[in-house]
């Protein structure tokens, strides 16, 4: 049995048009010897137009049309058009499934320069539209925890529990390293100048009462931003890219509950624990500095709790619930606001951060006022 004839290409003037004829077997190991001569018989006669013969066409592939309609797309001028003709109607209906002219590279064209008042308008409309999908991811949030609320036993507390294990017990030294540098840096700054005037005990008083209402679960807060907060965006943001989200959703599952509640339930139950943490070793931090001011660690420690009370602490620990929604919340907003593209998740992890860290200094203000107007 004879093998089957190889892909040839014969190229030839006739009455003003150039004419390629293909015969053979135009597959994807065939093509690649006919495929670059077929493209530069195309670009050598620019005026000419192009007839594409293949009636003699055996059998053609997704190569092959791959080929044709390459052929097909080059730019060229209305009269000079190529077309194909003589296909056998199997081949051509895979060739009728793609259009040849959506597939030609268009031309950079340069971005009109807007007027200030339409560059207005247009910054105006992308803070309306992020403000628009912040709202309803609030809403779609708030629904799915009222729903785990009232559901408890539909969570899937698996996965909680994993987050809770990334979110909490992996970020204990990263939080431990920075409140204890706090704790040294603030009894060290504050206990040069009281020395002056023999005061040094009282940088107990300071340490405790900034830590435990401010610093503490402030600089969590920004730490877990930094680290789960990024890493709730880019987890999400690499699903959207991969299309894993509208699998999601054509399975009949909801993408808020099934991954933000998730989330937003382990930072809720992390959060207080790792503000009460960073306390405790900020003032460790702060107690063995004054040490080399030669004030013992117990007469440190019975300062700040002759100075502090339960009352501070639970100041300090009434901001955990809201600053880890905040995080939590971020972090998911932004991955599922994740576009297209080799940079799409970055771009999601670092306004998953930026914005996440501008908010919690807000919020932190906000409640600052709010118990110097309680006398709290």
């Amino acid at each position: 049995m004879a093998p089957p004839p190889a892909a040839s290409l014969a190229v030839s003037d006739v009455n003003g048009k150039r004419e390629l004829r293909l015969a053979g077997r135009l597959d994807a190991y065939s093509i690649a010897g006919v495929w670059p001569d077929a493209r530069a018989a195309l670009d050598a006669a620019p005026n000419l137009a192009v007839l594409i013969e293949t009636s003699r066409v055996e059998y053609c592939d997704g190569g092959g049309i791959a080929m044709l309609v390459d052929l097909l797309r080059q730019p060229r001028g209305p009269e000079t058009q190529a077309s194909v003709i003589g296909l056998r109607p199997q081949f051509r209906t895979l060739l009728d499934q793609f259009d040849p002219a959506a597939l030609r590279a268009r031309p950079e064209e340069h971005a009109e320069r807007l007027h200030t008042v339409a560059e207005i308008g247009r910054a105006a409309l992308i803070v309306g539209r992020d403000m628009h999908m912040q709202i309803a991811f609030i809403g779609e949030t708030g629904a799915a925890l009222w729903f785990a609320i009232t559901h408890p036993h539909r969570i899937r507390w698996k996965d909680v529990w994993y987050t809770c294990e990334q979110v909490g017990v992996n970020a204990l030294p990263i939080v431990a390293l920075i409140s204890f540098l706090l704790g040294i840096i603030l009894a060290f700054q504050s206990a040069v100048p009281m020395r002056q005037f023999g005061a040094e005990i009282f940088v107990a008083d300071l340490v405790g009462l900034s830590i435990l209402r401010e610093l503490g679960p402030l600089m969590t807060a920004i730490l877990l931003a930094g680290r789960s907060g990024a890493a709730f965006a880019a987890e999400i943001g690499t699903m959207k890219v991969n299309e894993e989200l509208n699998a999601l959703t054509t399975m009949g599952l909801d993408p808020v509950r099934f991954l933000v509640v998730t989330r937003i339930i382990a930072a809720l139950l992390m959060m207080p624990l790792l503000c009460i943490f960073a306390d405790l070793i900020g003032i460790l931090g702060g107690a063995l500095t004054m040490l080399s001011f030669n004030i013992p660690i117990g007469a440190f420690l019975h300062e700040v709790d002759s100075m502090v009370d339960v009352k501070d602490l639970l100041a300090g620990l009434a901001k955990a619930p809201v600053f880890a929604i905040l995080i939590a919340g971020i972090g998911c907003l932004r991955g599922l606001q994740t576009q297209t593209g080799a940079s799409a998740v970055g771009i999601s992890a670092t306004r998953a951060v930026v914005s996440g860290i501008i908010l919690l200094v807000v919020v932190d203000g906000i409640y600052a006022f709010v118990y110097y107007l309680l006398d709290i």
